[in-house]
């Protein structure tokens, strides 16, 4: 079939696999030109489709030749209709660390649920006895928790009054205002219940008590900060209370890990176009902005490059960097005071008319439609492909 991207609001309803393909190869090839000396060789990845999470898999992979694992929530294809992106990401990734001798098997399921978590559990017994290195990049808006049944949806409002600033409609290019009631306390709960930290631990946990962490164990997860502009609706909103949750739940399995010196970190990253931003109101205008200024001073980096520094830089340096809340920096090009003072002044003078001009609306638009595998450099959308994939390594 030929598959045109369809979108509605924030998301596109399709995925071709050929476009997804070629993002994950070229994902490759980069990590392949920057290899991760003393790097993990036995690794799961929790979220391992799209965004960060994918592009962790793919440099332990290919940076230190590992043994990876990956758990996710994936839609399949069906005749005539093509799947999720993750699902062809992760097609793609498997045929070629097959291909490359490399151990790459995955989990589709709730990765919430205690059953995958056993899954994973045996599978990691049955094939590589243990794990060094855990990623945490699990992005979801709902949870259903494995104990209780109780099932928790994550909101994006400001807390305590209204939050009101420009935001873009990046189809359109539309710069205009918009105003965010506050959450209430159910809903920083509910937040907090869905992307805080238990989840992790949970993990971490049951990991532990199988026995498959090794010695000098690590554990990442992954958070955002942002800046001043974003931070009501972001770091002081309901999100942000579940990121601090998440960053204090780091100290809680680090300590749990200390009799097999193990580790546990969270990393703040840059921000960037993935599924989940792409909600966050506001966030889109910043980002065509921030992409402006960060190009033209030859510090812009995509979820791979993030990565590839993440591991060569800091997680696995020989001297490890950490803020003053003990958390790993990799958002820091972002954060430079010279970077926000010129976003800041281009916000101040943003408008519809001057967004092509201020901004990088273009580079926005292209991320995200590369995000399903459209507008991808050197795929031709006029032929016929097969929405029919196979995950290779995909455990029933």
């Amino acid at each position: 079939m030929i598959i045109e991207p369809k979108t509605r609001g924030f998301i596109c309803l399709t995925a071709h696999p050929k476009g997804c393909e070629q993002n994950v190869m070229n994902q490759i090839n980069y990590i392949k030109e920057r290899p991760v000396a003393n790097g993990p060789k036995k690794v799961l990845v929790i979220g391992a489709s799209t965004g960060f999470g994918l592009a962790s898999r793919i440099t332990a992979a290919y940076g230190s030749n590992a043994a990876t694992i990956g758990a996710f929530f994936e839609k399949p294809p069906t005749e005539g209709r093509p799947a999720s992106p993750g699902w062809y990401n992760s097609a793609a990734f498997e045929a070629q660390a097959h291909k490359d001798g490399l151990y790459a098997k995955s989990i589709n399921g709730d990765a919430f649920s205690n059953q995958v978590k056993a899954q994973t559990i045996d599978l990691i017994k049955a094939d590589l006895g243990e794990i060094d290195l855990l990623v945490y990049s699990l992005a979801s808006p709902v949870r259903t928790h494995p104990d209780t049944g109780q099932r928790f949806k994550s909101v994006l409002k400001p807390i305590g009054s209204t939050f009101t600033n420009n935001t873009v409609d990046f189809h359109t290019g539309e710069v205009k205002n918009i105003s965010i009631a506050p959450g209430s306390d159910q809903d920083i709960k509910n937040t907090v219940a869905v992307m805080g930290g238990e989840d992790w631990q949970m993990w971490v946990n049951q990991l532990k008590a199988a026995g498959v962490l090794s010695n000098d164990f690590k554990t990442v997860a992954y958070s955002y900060i942002g800046p001043s502009l974003t931070e009501a609706v972001y770091r002081k909103g309901t999100i942000g209370r579940a990121k601090d949750h998440l960053e204090a739940t780091a100290f809680n399995i680090a300590d749990a890990l200390k009799d097999i010196n193990g580790q546990a970190y969270v990393s703040v990253n840059k921000a960037l176009v993935t599924q989940a931003s792409s909600a966050i109101p506001v966030i889109p205008l910043y980002i065509s902005l921030l992409y402006k200024v960060m190009k033209e001073k030859g510090i812009h980096e995509g979820c791979i490059e993030q990565i590839e520094r993440l591991f060569n830089a800091r997680l696995y340096a020989e001297n490890l960097e950490l803020d003053e809340a003990g958390r790993i920096r990799i958002d820091d090009w972002e954060m430079r005071h010279d970077v926000q003072a010129k976003v800041l002044e281009l916000w101040n003078n943003v408008t519809t008319d001057t967004l092509p001009k201020l901004g990088d609306l273009k580079g926005y638009e292209t991320d995200f439609y590369n995000l399903f595998g459209f507008k991808v450099d050197g795929v031709d959308y006029k032929k016929d492909v097969n929405e029919m994939v196979e995950i290779p390594g995909l455990q029933d």
